[in-house]
């Protein structure tokens, strides 16, 4: 297993000297950095980003007047410092996200923003997330949805932005109250919504078997409130205009690719060191598929 884990890297490292092609069809990628860097951290994210491996990009800055666009109730003034480079795909392709500097992404895994991204209507592209110091992670999304319009023209639903936001708070609210790992909280919600995608359910009621039902496969135990919040969440998606049709391929692709990942949860390593390695190696790996306000503190919310 950890032979097999040594070679990855390597031919990651290889593919990056290849010369890349301008795509003439999609564009070329648009990195999005937070208002609130400064020079040097701006400068941090873009060697993070591999900046100077692309022929041509374009940049643009968000703010917290993007978030209050994207994300109600939330505050203009917020500091913003998560940075991203987002490369459109061919449809079909699904989402390849990478976290190049986890340790500076400190609650949001690239499972979570997948998922949260479908929530979203983004559905192909290939997203690298960068922060220059630790910060949570929650507001990398918004400048993803800015990049994402930007790029392709297209305007996406708010009430769907406005509920992917939700879904990251709830994600994380869940793997720290209910002591689950990251890994498992982003399986449970994808299984999840697969339920919802297959089934259809019509009431809250419905919603409620499903989550309960993927609750106990998963032996995931969480507290009333917490089980309410997903219930509650997971209703809210229900609602959304999606076509669940189309996101239950997606979704099982995810699926698929955190099994083919982490393996079934259930045959995970238990030895809590030996996981936390394995963990941290995959996320930083570049190409690693799996379908993303900062305060004063050491630990910024962003």
């Amino acid at each position: 297993m950890l032979a097999v884990f040594a070679i990855i890297p390597t031919q990651a490292a290889a593919s990056v000297t290849e010369t890349k092609a301008i795509n003439e069809k999609l564009g070329v990628p648009i990195v999005v950095y937070g208002a609130n860097l400064s020079e040097a951290e701006r400068e941090k994210v873009k060697t993070a980003l591999r900046i100077n491996e692309e022929p041509e990009f374009d940049e643009i800055t968000v703010s917290g007047q993007d978030l209050v666009k994207y994300i109600k109730d939330s505050n203009a003034s917020s500091r913003m410092y998560s940075s991203a480079k987002i490369t459109r795909q061919d449809e079909g392709k699904g989402l390849v996200i990478s976290i190049v500097t986890p340790e500076n992404i400190t609650q949001v895994t690239a499972e979570m923003y997948a998922s949260a991204m479908l929530t979203a209507g983004i559905e192909d592209a290939i997203v690298e997330v960068a922060a220059p110091k630790p910060v949570t992670g929650h507001s990398a999304l918004v400048g993803i949805y800015k990049a994402y319009e930007v790029k392709t023209g297209e305007t996406l639903d708010t009430e769907r932005t406005d509920v992917a936001n939700e879904e990251l708070s709830v994600a994380t609210t869940i793997a720290e109250n209910g002591d689950v790992s990251d890994e498992k909280v982003a399986e449970l919600l994808t299984e999840i919504k697969k339920e919802i995608a297959d089934k259809a359910p019509t009431t809250k009621e419905e919603v409620q078997q499903i989550v309960d039902d993927q609750l106990s496969k998963l032996e995931i135990n969480l507290s009333e409130k917490d089980r309410k919040l997903l219930v509650d969440l997971m209703d809210q998606i229900r609602s959304l205009d999606i076509d669940f049709s189309k996101w239950s391929g997606q979704l099982s692709d995810l699926s698929q690719k955190i099994e083919e990942k982490f393996g079934s949860i259930s045959d995970l390593v238990q030895d809590e060191g030996f996981w936390e390695g394995v963990k941290n190696f995959f996320k930083n790996l570049v190409d690693t598929v799996s379908s993303w306000f900062s305060s004063d503190n050491d630990t910024q919310t962003e």
